[in-house]
């Protein structure tokens, strides 16, 4: 049923596209369009990539999984990073990380209740992100001060972005010898459905609608930010870090209400990590073909992404997951929304 809604929610992509190019729709109805229609979009992606995983076999599967499985971010990061909006940047990148690991990660505990977890992988997960953000502090201290995209520190995050994408490479080598990928899938069925022809064909038409669909909701972010009354820090770091998630954050729930709460924290943790040593970093990289990013975060998105991989930790560190831990979660994640809300742009 949830397959069929969402394949029917597929069409909002090329209709968000067309609204844009020809009416004159205002920014706040643009905006809500093609934020609804990233989340299918989104889905396909994910669907796209683990049928064409299970036909290339666990290495490739899990590069395939990592690289377009956060597409629809990547592609608003890029598209933000084009109109120079480096503070929107940041945020969502930042907003995915905490949202991952308090939002998704506390609704999976909910709707799952008590259970046994992964903790080798929940803890190699924390680890992860813990790492990244100490090395984030480096290009980010001398941000505090002065221009946080001044060219030096930009040029700072190229060894920092290059260091975490070797320690993505190898922990994700060995997880995969673990276990067949980081991200297992919740439907092993359904992955002989699609041809590898089929599955990459519709990977990159669902990728190009995707950076259509990304361009409009970023043009409209600024209006939409500022008619609403809100701060475009808040708008990238919570709404549009949400939507970019949209297909991992309802697959956990799903697959935890299923019963499965181990596949559902899996996944949470698995993509706070990715995004915190693949995506950030390949971000960063990715910016000097546009305009060289530096990972300059605010002290609120610092203390945001280690106070919530400390959070997590301590109270998953003994690998079991209950109803109240999820509610914990979530009500941190609450009051990192509130924080973001309350500092307001830079």
């Amino acid at each position: 049923m949830v397959r069929r809604v969402l394949f029917a929610l597929l069409a909002l992509g090329p209709i968000a596209v067309l609204v844009d190019r020809f009416t004159d729709a205002g920014e706040i109805e643009l905006f809500v369009l093609a934020a609804l229609a990233l989340v299918p979009l989104a889905w396909l992606i994910g669907e796209a990539t683990e049928h064409a995983g299970h036909h290339t076999g666990p290495g490739i599967g899990g590069f395939l999984n990592a690289t377009f499985g956060n597409a629809p971010e990547l592609i608003i990061a890029l598209i933000a990073l084009n109109e120079g909006l480096t503070e929107v940047v940041r945020g969502s990148l930042t907003g995915s990380v905490v949202g991952n690991l308090l939002l998704v990660l506390g609704f999976s505990l909910v709707f799952g209740g008590s259970g046994r977890l992964d903790r080798e992988s929940s803890l190699t997960s924390f680890a992860l992100v813990a790492f990244a953000v100490l090395l984030f502090l480096i290009p980010s201290i001398p941000g505090w001060e002065g221009d946080p995209d001044r060219r030096s520190l930009a040029e700072l995050s190229v060894p920092v972005s290059i260091v975490l994408l070797l320690v993505y490479v190898i922990v994700t080598w060995l997880a995969l010898r673990r276990h067949r990928a980081l991200h297992i899938s919740d439907e092993p069925s359904a992955m002989r459905g699609w041809s590898l022809r089929l599955s990459l064909l519709v990977l990159a038409c669902a990728t190009v609608v995707t950076a259509f669909v990304a361009e409009t909701l970023v043009s409209s972010l600024e209006v939409f930010a500022e008619e609403l009354g809100l701060t475009e820090f808040f708008v990238a770091a919570v709404i549009v870090a949400i939507v970019g998630n949209a297909a991992e954050h309802g697959g956990a729930v799903v697959v935890a209400y299923g019963g499965n709460i181990k596949l559902a924290a899996e996944i949470a943790l698995a993509s706070s990590a990715q995004v915190a040593v693949f995506l950030i970093p390949a971000v960063a990289l990715l910016s000097w073909l546009i305009e060289p990013l530096a990972l300059s975060f605010r002290i609120v998105e610092i203390v945001a992404m280690g106070g919530s991989v400390v959070f997590a930790s301590l109270l998953l560190f003994r690998g079991q997951s209950s109803r109240w831990r999820g509610v914990a979660l979530i009500a941190a994640y609450v009051g990192v929304a509130v924080g973001f809300y309350a500092v307001g742009d830079r």
